[in-house]
């Protein structure tokens, strides 16, 4: 039960940790050559410009302006829509019969795809790129591991683990874990930004002020997004779809899902925006506020050890409840 607490305690435990910037150094790989399967798409109802972009590959970086080794897949105008598809965040390296091999061997140098970029016409630094999420088409499986030197506990949890998970992708009813285990099920991406300004090869894995690995559970069908542009034509990217997850990662993953998702742009012009925000459609925990909460806490001066304390405080609750 141990694993499970601690990937259990990432749905349960709030405030959004960010471990990996000390790693950035072991994510500074070559970048792939990016490829799509674009094809245009009938007009909507709305006079919306329809585009699909397929599997385009951006491995472990986004190029900034001066250095644009991987060609945009595509040219958007303001207005437009996309349907973007989505790999899961291992790049293809788990499916639905992997086992804790498969975790053990993972190259991180395919880790964390994203698809992109699109050029956004007209986008210059300074702009903001608001980014209407509209829908996600789920796969109906995922996946959820304990990577060896990742999470908040890898000291704690050296050897690696892994759920396949299976779920309803229609209904997105809980997902189950053993006899105990539900899941509420909230469909987002955790990766969404521009290419910074920095010319270079930059690691996907820390966010940054043009968006990224940010992680937030509420970039899900309905919220509008906004992102400072730094280069021209935004050079948007998005991957690391998630079936669910809590308010962080605490185990290093969350449901790792493969899916598709549609987007439209728009730009605004001279926001000047200093970080991301985003605006939600409504409420963000209706899927998961039926009932009350265990709730564990860690006090002390030092806000990561806290982290710690309140995740395996949660562990041992747990497993204590559950044997």
């Amino acid at each position: 039960w141990a694993p499970l607490g601690f990937g259990l305690a990432a749905w349960l435990f709030t405030g959004s940790l960010i471990e990996w910037a000390e790693r950035v150094k072991l994510f500074r790989l070559p970048i792939a050559k990016s490829w799509s399967r674009a094809r245009n798409l009938p007009r909507s109802a709305y006079g919306m410009t329809m585009a699909h972009c397929g599997v385009a590959l951006v491995l472990a970086g986004i190029i900034g302006s001066q250095a644009w080794q991987v060609e945009t897949i595509r040219v958007m105008a303001p207005g437009d829509s996309v349907e973007f598809e989505i790999i899961d965040a291992s790049g293809g390296q788990i499916d639905k019969q992997s086992g804790v091999a498969e975790v053990a061997a993972l190259d991180f140098a395919k880790v964390n795809p994203v698809t992109g970029p699109v050029y956004v016409d007209g986008a210059e630094p300074g702009d903001a790129l608001k980014v209407t999420i509209e829908s996600f088409v789920p796969s109906g499986w995922g996946w959820t591991a304990v990577i060896p030197g990742f999470g908040l506990l890898a000291d704690d949890f050296p050897d690696p683990a892994i759920n396949i998970w299976t779920y309803d992708a229609v209904g997105l009813a809980p997902a189950v874990y053993g006899p105990v285990g539900r899941v509420p099920l909230k469909p987002f991406c955790g990766t969404i930004g521009l290419a910074p300004g920095e010319a270079g090869l930059h690691s996907i894995v820390p966010p940054r002020r043009v968006g990224g690995n940010m992680d937030i559970r509420d970039l899900s069908a309905g919220t509008e997004l906004y992102l400072p542009v730094e280069v021209a034509g935004a050079l948007f990217s998005v991957g690391d779809t998630h079936a669910a997850q809590g308010d962080g990662e605490v185990c290093g993953t969350a449901i790792e899902s493969p899916m598709s998702m549609a987007l439209t742009f728009e730009l605004v012009k001279d926001a000047n925006l200093r970080f991301p925000r985003y605006e939600t459609a409504g409420p963000v925990s209706r899927h998961l506020d039926g009932k009350g909460y265990h709730v564990t806490t860690g006090i002390g001066p030092d806000l990561m050890q806290d982290a710690k304390d309140a995740v395996s405080g949660m562990i041992d609750l747990l497993c204590g409840m559950h044997g």
